[in-house]
């Protein structure tokens, strides 16, 4: 199973008693979720499903993709390891599972898949990490195909 886990482009300070899940990509989250997306445009199958935080920055986010996607609750910025996990259908979904969404949620769940002992993984804003499970010698493990950055493309 491929799953890609795609954070958040830049997006803006919250103003003062403005509601987190509001807040909106910057001019500069705009062209690197764009960067991105063309990256990930190119190398997503046509089956992948897309799944996304209700934040509007995620959703911004992911509309720079191009591509049918669903909203999901469970993946709003409170979201768990588990959660992610879950919705994900890890390590068993039949197709890529591509997931919008949060640090430190998503530096969490390749912390655990990557059996990193401390903490979460970093991800720099806008950023894309492809995760794959395989079987090898009879043992599950999980490799990095790739990781991507904005700033990169």
């Amino acid at each position: 199973m491929d799953l890609v886990l795609w954070r958040h482009a830049e997006a803006e300070e919250a103003a003062e008693g403005q509601n987190d899940l509001r807040r909106s990509l910057t001019s500069r989250g705009e062209k690197q979720a764009a960067r991105v997306a063309s990256w990930l445009d190119r190398q997503l199958p046509e089956g992948a499903r897309i799944l996304c935080s209700p934040a509007r920055r995620c959703e911004q986010t992911v509309l720079a993709l191009g591509r049918k996607y669903k909203i999901r609750n469970e993946l709003a910025p409170e979201a768990t390891v588990d959660d992610v996990l879950e919705i994900a259908q890890w390590p068993t979904a039949k197709h890529t599972i591509l997931i919008v969404g949060h640090q430190p949620v998503l530096g969490e769940v390749i912390a655990k898949l990557l059996n990193v002992e401390q903490g979460g993984c970093a991800i720099r804003k806008g950023a894309a990490w492809w995760l794959r499970t395989r079987v090898r010698d009879g043992d599950k493990e999980t490799v990095v195909v790739a990781v991507q950055s904005p700033d990169a493309v």
